[in-house]
Protein backbone atom coordinates (compact mmCIF):
# COMPACT_ATOMS: atom_id res chain seq x y z
CA UNK A 1 0.00 0.00 0.00
CA UNK A 2 1.25 3.49 -1.08
CA UNK A 3 -1.57 5.73 -0.45
CA UNK A 4 0.25 7.04 3.13
CA UNK A 5 3.76 7.94 0.51
CA UNK A 6 1.50 10.18 -1.66
CA UNK A 7 0.78 13.81 -2.19
CA UNK A 8 -1.60 13.92 -5.30
CA UNK A 9 -2.93 17.68 -6.69
CA UNK A 10 -5.38 17.87 -9.50
CA UNK A 11 -6.12 21.11 -11.36
CA UNK A 12 -8.34 22.18 -14.65
CA UNK A 13 -6.77 24.51 -17.09
CA UNK A 14 -8.75 25.72 -19.63
CA UNK A 15 -6.36 25.23 -22.65
CA UNK A 16 -5.64 21.62 -24.70
CA UNK A 17 -3.65 19.62 -23.30
CA UNK A 18 -1.27 20.11 -26.34
CA UNK A 19 -0.48 23.47 -24.74
CA UNK A 20 -0.23 22.09 -21.57
CA UNK A 21 2.74 20.06 -22.74
CA UNK A 22 4.66 22.41 -24.53
CA UNK A 23 4.68 24.64 -21.49
CA UNK A 24 6.03 21.71 -19.33
CA UNK A 25 8.36 20.35 -22.51
CA UNK A 26 9.55 23.87 -23.78
CA UNK A 27 12.32 24.91 -20.92
CA UNK A 28 12.77 28.59 -21.50
CA UNK A 29 8.62 28.70 -20.87
CA UNK A 30 8.64 26.01 -18.17
CA UNK A 31 11.65 28.56 -16.13
CA UNK A 32 9.11 31.34 -15.97
CA UNK A 33 6.86 29.59 -13.85
CA UNK A 34 7.70 26.77 -12.39
CA UNK A 35 8.12 26.78 -8.50
CA UNK A 36 5.94 28.07 -5.75
CA UNK A 37 5.08 31.79 -5.72
CA UNK A 38 7.54 34.33 -5.43
CA UNK A 39 10.07 31.80 -6.39
CA UNK A 40 12.24 32.32 -9.41
CA UNK A 41 14.30 29.34 -11.62
CA UNK A 42 17.85 29.33 -13.43
CA UNK A 43 17.43 25.88 -15.45
CA UNK A 44 21.26 24.33 -16.12
CA UNK A 45 19.97 21.41 -17.90
CA UNK A 46 16.85 20.42 -19.54
CA UNK A 47 16.64 17.17 -21.43
CA UNK A 48 13.17 15.83 -21.93
CA UNK A 49 13.85 12.57 -22.91
CA UNK A 50 13.57 8.75 -20.06
CA UNK A 51 17.04 9.11 -18.72
CA UNK A 52 17.43 12.81 -19.23
CA UNK A 53 18.69 14.90 -16.71
CA UNK A 54 16.99 18.11 -15.55
CA UNK A 55 18.95 20.83 -12.82
CA UNK A 56 18.01 23.57 -12.16
CA UNK A 57 17.89 26.47 -9.02
CA UNK A 58 14.84 27.71 -7.56
CA UNK A 59 15.63 31.24 -6.37
CA UNK A 60 13.14 32.05 -3.13
CA UNK A 61 11.98 35.12 -2.71
CA UNK A 62 14.20 35.29 0.72
CA UNK A 63 17.53 35.36 -1.34
CA UNK A 64 17.68 31.42 -0.75
CA UNK A 65 18.96 29.05 -3.40
CA UNK A 66 17.49 25.85 -3.79
CA UNK A 67 19.66 23.58 -6.04
CA UNK A 68 16.98 20.86 -7.88
CA UNK A 69 17.97 18.01 -9.44
CA UNK A 70 15.72 15.28 -11.63
CA UNK A 71 15.75 12.34 -14.36
CA UNK A 72 13.19 11.77 -16.56
CA UNK A 73 11.59 8.72 -16.01
CA UNK A 74 8.92 8.97 -18.89
CA UNK A 75 7.62 11.19 -21.59
CA UNK A 76 4.76 10.48 -23.37
CA UNK A 77 3.43 13.62 -25.70
CA UNK A 78 0.88 15.09 -24.69
CA UNK A 79 -0.23 12.97 -21.99
CA UNK A 80 2.51 12.04 -19.34
CA UNK A 81 5.77 13.24 -18.02
CA UNK A 82 7.28 11.15 -15.07
CA UNK A 83 10.57 12.36 -13.22
CA UNK A 84 12.16 10.89 -10.22
CA UNK A 85 13.48 13.92 -8.08
CA UNK A 86 16.97 13.34 -6.85
CA UNK A 87 17.91 16.26 -4.03
CA UNK A 88 17.14 16.92 -1.14
CA UNK A 89 14.38 14.51 -1.00
CA UNK A 90 14.18 11.38 -3.29
CA UNK A 91 10.01 11.40 -4.68
CA UNK A 92 8.85 10.34 -7.75
CA UNK A 93 6.51 12.84 -9.59
CA UNK A 94 3.78 11.81 -12.21
CA UNK A 95 1.88 14.97 -14.29
CA UNK A 96 -0.84 13.53 -16.06
CA UNK A 97 -2.41 15.68 -18.95
CA UNK A 98 -6.10 14.13 -19.53
CA UNK A 99 -8.18 15.71 -22.73
CA UNK A 100 -11.53 17.89 -21.41
CA UNK A 101 -14.67 19.08 -23.09
CA UNK A 102 -14.63 22.63 -24.34
CA UNK A 103 -10.48 22.69 -24.88
CA UNK A 104 -10.34 21.60 -21.29
CA UNK A 105 -7.19 20.38 -19.72
CA UNK A 106 -7.39 18.13 -16.12
CA UNK A 107 -3.79 18.35 -14.65
CA UNK A 108 -3.09 15.13 -11.79
CA UNK A 109 0.47 15.45 -9.95
CA UNK A 110 0.94 12.44 -8.23
CA UNK A 111 4.27 12.40 -5.83
CA UNK A 112 5.35 9.27 -4.40
CA UNK A 113 8.04 9.13 -1.57
CA UNK A 114 10.31 6.22 -0.53
CA UNK A 115 8.44 6.64 3.25
CA UNK A 116 5.39 7.97 4.88
CA UNK A 117 7.58 9.67 7.15
CA UNK A 118 9.84 11.61 4.41
CA UNK A 119 5.69 12.11 2.89
CA UNK A 120 4.85 13.59 6.29
CA UNK A 121 7.88 15.65 6.65
CA UNK A 122 7.19 17.97 3.81
CA UNK A 123 3.67 17.40 3.45
CA UNK A 124 2.19 20.87 4.47
CA UNK A 125 4.49 22.84 2.13
CA UNK A 126 4.45 20.97 -1.17
CA UNK A 127 0.55 20.59 -1.10
CA UNK A 128 0.72 24.82 -1.11
CA UNK A 129 3.63 25.44 -3.21
CA UNK A 130 1.81 22.66 -5.99
CA UNK A 131 -1.08 24.67 -5.85
CA UNK A 132 0.74 27.83 -6.24
CA UNK A 133 2.84 26.45 -9.06
CA UNK A 134 -0.30 25.57 -10.66
CA UNK A 135 -1.83 28.95 -10.02
CA UNK A 136 1.29 30.22 -12.40
CA UNK A 137 0.80 27.57 -15.15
Amino acid sequence: MTSDREIGTTRIIDAPRERIFEAFSDPERLARWWGPAGFSSTFHEFDLRPGGAWRFILHGPNGANYPNESVFVEVVKPERIVFDHLSDHWFRMTITLSARPASQTLITWHMLFETAAERDRIQAIVVEANEQNLDRL
